[in-house]
């Protein structure tokens, strides 16, 4: 694992040290490890929406578009 030092601003860290705290994070570095993922997870979400809207369009979403979507999950084996 890589090491990384960065700088903050007494009220930042006083923030960050009260949400470890609060949200029983055992360190500093593992808030803002997630905070990191939670970023990239976002980045390719919109990354994927803007994917899909740049798409062509499929068939409408109408009524039997979501009747048949129903049936393919009821006829699925439960596992």
């Amino acid at each position: 694992m890589s090491t990384m030092n960065i700088s903050l601003p007494d009220s930042l860290k006083s923030f960050v040290d009260e949400q470890v705290t609060q949200r029983g994070y055992g360190t500093s570095s593992e808030y803002v490890r997630e905070l990191i993922r939670k970023d990239a997870d976002h980045l390719r979400l919109r990354n994927l929406l803007l994917q899909g809207a740049a798409s062509t369009p499929a068939a409408p979403a109408d009524a039997g578009y979501f009747t048949t979507l129903r049936e393919r999950v009821q006829k699925r084996p439960r596992g």
